[in-house]
């Protein structure tokens, strides 16, 4: 089997080796930081308006209760088994998820964010060699630093980083996959096709009629036979199975969790007004991008940095869930410039920032809600329609907006078990006393 070329085009340089960390149970461990009573009891946390069973921990497995369950169907087995049940709070999340990137980068010089809960690592040069130690160590420091447990794939290959990811919740912590190893034959004889990243339940129920089972089977398979008869996404998907990076950033294989726009800045920012246009212009790129795909985003986080090698590093940002999931640059804009106004320190001079979007959904997908949408949400969209064609016109930032931002849409999602938790809201900190 050979990879395919395009060409005369010179190859990018590629990493000698992928990671894949991944947050164990994110939802429920973020939930547990401020309560240790819950360290080892059954918990499950809901949907958007607490609809059904988003995240378990292996304690409510062990019950029989299963995620995607209708939480109105379940909620009186899950109370009397002691299940301890929360509303999804993505401000929470979303603030964790930052810390965890930051405690990353602490570690290792560069990291390609997937989802709220999940990073790829490349390796270069002789720092793969080191791959398995940075996994203990990111093990650990994110654990002490954090409080979230973490399990760390790697592979020569995203989607062999994935796989090692995805046994890693059984052999160990931190397990690395070669290609020709016995131990990776093994794994990948053992893997259901569904359980390949990017494959899922439609895909290989096509794949079985064909007589492929397991990844090995599909990993055999030739490339160019599953580009004619399937895509080629699942082509790709063979040769990373193979050892061929063709995976790039832009290409991964499933729905996007996350979209992320971040720049380091020429020289150091101390003043908040200037940080606030650096993260308006984000916003515009972030939500530009998500309105190409059909997405609406729930949670805007908002970082700003001064690095690491300076002689005392600051790190600051905050996170904001918006009253109604959009796709609109001014829900955007006002919700970061407002939390990076909370969360700013005066002083250092700061020299990246970003935003990241969470909680994406399609654009398609009705609203979780009896309501009709408000008057002005289609002309919201007739608006952003209206800039981004002006802009793909006549360039970036054409047409933009002030970092002022635009008035939200007055709507509440339902979260009558939200933990009143929250490391971005002042009121909501845990309080001791002695």
């Amino acid at each position: 089997m050979t990879a395919p070329t395009k060409g005369d085009q010179k190859p990018k340089v590629k990493p000698k080796l992928w990671a894949l960390m991944d947050c164990a149970c994110f939802y429920c461990s973020c939930e547990r930081i401020f309560r240790p009573d819950l360290a080892n009891r059954p918990v499950v946390v809901l949907s958007n308006n607490d609809g059904c069973v988003v995240a378990i921990t292996p304690e409510a497995k062990a019950l029989g209760f299963k995620r995607g369950e209708v939480f109105f169907k379940s909620k009186d087995r899950l109370l009397e088994a002691g299940v301890a049940v929360f509303s999804s709070n993505y401000a929470l999340y979303g603030d964790i998820s930052r810390r965890v990137a930051m405690t990353m980068e602490s570690v290792v010089p560069e990291i390609v964010q997937y989802s709220i809960d999940e990073a790829f690592i490349p390796f270069y040069g002789a720092l793969a060699a080191q791959a398995e130690e940075v996994g203990q160590t990111l093990l650990k420091r994110i654990g002490q630093w954090v409080g979230i447990p973490v399990r760390v794939g790697l592979g020569p290959t995203r989607t062999l980083a994935k796989l090692a990811n995805h046994w890693a919740k059984k052999i160990g912590p931190v397990l690395k996959l070669e290609l020709g190893s016995g131990l990776l034959e093994d794994l990948l004889a053992k893997t259901p096709l569904e359980d390949v990243w990017g494959v899922g339940h439609r895909l290989s129920a096509r794949l079985s009629k064909m007589g492929l089972k397991t990844a090995r089977d599909l990993r055999d398979l030739d490339h160019r036979k599953a580009a004619e008869l399937f895509s080629v996404t699942l082509e790709r998907t063979v040769l990373e199975l193979g050892g061929y990076q063709c995976v790039e950033d832009d290409l991964s294989p499933v729905a996007r969790k996350t979209m992320v726009s971040s720049r380091s800045f020429a020289q150091a920012v101390t003043s908040v007004d200037e940080l606030s246009e650096a993260i308006a212009y984000h916003c515009a790129v972030a939500g530009e991008k998500i309105r190409k795909e059909g997405l609406l985003a729930g949670t805007v986080s908002v970082y700003v940095s001064t690095g690491r090698y300076v002689e005392n590093p600051c790190h600051t940002g905050a996170t904001v869930t918006l009253s109604r999931p959009s796709s609109s640059t001014a829900d955007f804009v006002k919700a970061a410039i407002g939390a990076l106004r909370h969360s700013f320190i005066p002083g250092p001079g700061y020299r990246k920032a970003g935003i990241m979007l969470l909680d994406l959904r399609e654009k398609k997908s009705p609203l979780p809600s009896l309501l009709p949408p408000a008057p002005w949400v289609g002309q919201s969209d007739n608006l952003m329609r209206a800039m981004d064609q002006i802009n793909g016109r006549y360039g970036r930032n054409a047409i933009k907006f002030s970092v002022q931002g635009a008035q939200e849409p007055i709507w509440a999602m339902r979260q009558d078990r939200l933990s009143n938790v929250s490391t971005t809201d002042w009121d909501l900190l845990p309080q001791v006393t002695a």
